[in-house]
C-alpha cells in the first residue's frame, strides 16, 4: 500500500503561522493591553510581524479603547461635575454629549493624521515608510492615555491623566522595531514625532471649540444634581 507524504502546503498550520497570518487575532484586546504594557518591549516584535489591516486595527482596538475618555467625560461634566465652593459646576446634557461626540470622532482622526507623520519622517531618521506599520504605532502608543482617560468620570481627579505619558516610552520603544528606523535615530525620531502629536492635538482642541460655539454652556447647581 502506497502511503503519501503531505507537503508543505497540505500539511496544517501550526500555531505559530495561524498566529502570524490571522493579524490582531492571534491576541484578544485583554492580552495586547496587557502585553504592551507590561513587557513593550516583546510586545512591540510581536506587533511588527503581524499583518493588521486598518480597518481591523480601528474595528478591534482603536474605536474601543479611544471611547474610553469620551465615556467617562460625558458621565463625569453631565452627572458628577467640578466641585466649586459646595456647588458643582455641570455641563448641560446636550454640551457635555456635543462634547464626548466630538471628541471621539477628532480622536479617531488624530490617530490616522499621526500615522501620516510617522510615515512622513521615517525616511528622515533612515527608516521604511509603511502606512500600516506607522498606524499601529500610533495607536498601540496610544493605549495608557486612552486607559487612564477613565479618570474623567470623577473630574476633581484629572490630573493623573499624567500616567498616559508612559506612552510616549512606548512610542520611543516601537518606532525603531516597526519603522525600521536605526536604534540610535529612535531619541530624535521620538521627539520629533512628540511635537508633532501635540500640534495636531492643538489643532483638534481648536477645531472642537469651533464646533461647540453657541451650545449651551456650564451651569451651576447643588452637589448631586444632574441636568
Amino acid at each position: 500500500m502506497e502511503t503519501h507524504e503531505p507537503s508543505e502546503s497540505e500539511t496544517p498550520a501550526g500555531p505559530e503561522s495561524t498566529a502570524a497570518a490571522s493579524g490582531p487575532g492571534a491576541k484578544n484586546l485583554v492580552e495586547r493591553v496587557k502585553g504592551i504594557l507590561v513587557q513593550p518591549r516583546e510586545e512591540w516584535a510581536i506587533i511588527a510581524a503581524e499583518s493588521t489591516p486598518p480597518k481591523q486595527l480601528y474595528l478591534g482596538y482603536i474605536m474601543i479603547l479611544a471611547a474610553i475618555g469620551p465615556i467617562a467625560a460625558f458621565i463625569g461634566q453631565w452627572l458628577v461635575g467640578y466641585h466649586v465652593f459646595g456647588f458643582y459646576l455641570h455641563q448641560p446634557f446636550g454640551r457635555a454629549l456635543a462634547d464626548a461626540i466630538i471628541m471621539y470622532v477628532l480622536t479617531l482622526v488624530g490617530v490616522y493624521v499621526l500615522a501620516l507623520v510617522i510615515d512622513a519622517l521615517a525616511p528622515t531618521f533612515d527608516g521604511e515608510k509603511n502606512l500600516n506599520q506607522a498606524l499601529k504605532v500610533a495607536a498601540y502608543s496610544y493605549t495608557p492615555a486612552w486607559l487612564i482617560a477613565i479618570v474623567l468620570i470623577w473630574p476633581s481627579i484629572f490630573w493623573l491623566q499624567i500616567l498616559g505619558l508612559y506612552g510616549l516610552f512606548l512610542l520611543y520603544l516601537g518606532l525603531p522595531v516597526l519603522m525600521k528606523a536605526p536604534a540610535q535615530k529612535a531619541l530624535g525620531y521620538t521627539v520629533i514625532t512628540i511635537v508633532a502629536m501635540i500640534v495636531i492635538w492643538f489643532l483638534i482642541g481648536f477645531l472642537a471649540s469651533l464646533v461647540l460655539i453657541g451650545i449651551p454652556t456650564p451651569q451651576v447647581a447643588p452637589a448631586g444634581f444632574p441636568y
